[in-house]
């Protein structure tokens, strides 16, 4: 099997303090100041963003959280992390020192070498919730206010069914750990660590991918073999630390400027390799996750997405909503993005509401997905699962979108890897069209966008 020696890095990158200037793409970059917003409640950082100079012109370049690199000056840049992230949280996975950390690549350039990169999950975009970069945690009902420290995640959480979505390698690469088994080589300063359902690769750049909560492993991947960009790993699944929602949990781990092994942001690899494996007109994003009190006012920003000639929420137009909740529970608004030749695509911002004055009183939270996503026909026979997260009261209650309705009850996680916690439901639509499922239990809410070719 071959193995590339030398994959190219096309960015370069840079932990800087506020009022310090790094050489980057050969151009020069001041970090002006850092702005971070978080929540009266937990005190956890919401938004974040930096203001640099580049060689003289002023710009604001978000933090993570669904934010892809912006062009600025003949470079295109982006800021990974900032120094807030490491205050009151569980772990500093990004070995940041400094104020923020920037990355940088040339104007035009890709942001991965074209075939280097793959995506790692055999299913559509967003096909249901995630967890990515910087969000603080939230699917599993970890947003829990007594909590003491914030779990902001690591890596990229990305949903799918459980035991029925094919996981993928991202790259070529050396599989340095299967489960328990680790290579001797790499069992001492490295980020690799064992446990049941972990598979760590490592590629020629020296990075390591993680591939975390697996179901099962596949028989061809075998500790010190090798396997190739696309190969089968296993399947999805809510094993070892998931907090009982089935995911993938995908990060990639290499050098920082600190000298520390940390968290190397990858969203913007995911969107890449995704666009060109399944290339779409037009994208919706209605993510990060929004957490508030009720009374509060929310606001929604859809301008994350890509290719949109008109934005919808909640069948408003508008790229921004506002909007305020009058009781607690789980939401989920819906936004809607039309291209110019009239292609429509879908996300919704889940959204977790605390009632006023007892805040202690956390939200049942809900987790719906379908499978499979991508090339779905009419008449063909679909898998909805869901999990809800806090009860094990009462039912979920199901509308498929056109016009059938169902109900289902899961375990309310009571039993965290237990083999039968998601509930599961079949149900196939009779035309082609776009379709939004939605799942109720209690005061929490979720939805699904499927999507049935001609």
């Amino acid at each position: 099997m071959a193995w590339a020696l030398f994959a190219m890095v096309l960015f370069e990158v840079a932990d800087v303090s506020t009022g310090e200037t790094a050489r980057l793409q050969g151009a020069a970059v001041k970090l002006v100041g850092v702005d971070e917003r978080t929540d009266e409640i937990t005190g956890a950082i919401r938004q974040a963003s930096v203001r640099v100079e580049v060689d003289g012109k002023g710009a604001t370049v978000g933090c993570a959280n669904y934010n892809l690199p912006k062009t600025v000056g003949n470079i295109q840049l982006d800021c990974t992390v900032t120094r807030g992230y490491n205050a009151n949280t569980t772990t500093n996975h990004w070995g940041l020192d400094k104020d923020a950390r920037l990355r940088a690549w040339k104007k035009g350039s890709p942001w991965m070498e074209p075939g280097e990169f793959g995506y790692p999950a055999k299913q559509r975009w967003f096909v249901t919730q995630t967890q990515m970069a910087n969000e603080p945690t939230y699917v599993d009902r970890g947003e829990r206010t007594s909590r003491k420290k914030i779990y902001y995640h690591s890596g990229l959480d990305i949903g799918g069914a459980e035991a029925l979505t094919e996981v993928v390698a991202a790259t070529d690469g050396l599989v340095v750990s299967v489960g328990d088994k680790v290579m001797a080589e790499h069992a001492a300063g490295t980020p690799v660590a064992k446990r049941y359902d972990v598979i760590y690769l490592l590629d020629s750049r020296g990075w390591y991918y993680r591939y975390s909560h697996l179901f099962s492993f596949d028989d061809g991947v075998q500790l010190g073999g090798r396997v190739k960009k696309g190969q089968r790993m296993g399947l999805l699944g809510k094993e070892g630390g998931s907090g009982g929602w089935s995911h993938l949990h995908f990060e990639i781990v290499s050098r920082q400027p600190s000298g520390k092994w940390g968290t190397q942001e990858g969203y913007a690899f995911l969107w890449e390799a995704y666009q060109r494996e399944h290339p779409q007109e037009v994208v919706a994003v209605a993510r990060p996750h929004k957490f508030a009190v009720a009374g509060e006012v929310v606001e929604f920003d859809g301008s994350k997405s890509m290719g949109g000639a008109k934005y919808e929420w909640n069948g408003k137009p508008g790229v921004r909503m506002r909007k305020s909740y009058t009781a607690p529970g789980t939401y989920s608004e819906i936004l809607k993005v039309t291209g110019k030749t009239g292609a429509a695509a879908y996300d919704f911002a889940t959204v977790n509401v605390l009632e006023k004055g007892h805040p202690e009183n956390d939200p049942v939270t809900i987790h719906a997905v379908v499978w499979p996503s991508l090339d779905v026909r009419a008449g063909q026979e679909l898998t909805f699962k869901v999990r809800t997260f806090g009860t094990t009261k009462g039912e979920e209650s199901w509308d498929f979108g056109d016009g059938s309705r169902a109900s289902s009850q899961s375990d309310g996680n009571v039993k965290m890897h237990a083999k039968d916690g998601y509930a599961v439901l079949k149900h196939s639509y009779t035309k082609p069209g776009d379709y939004l499922v939605s799942v109720q239990r209690e005061n929490a809410h979720t939805k699904l966008w499927v999507h049935v070719e001609k």
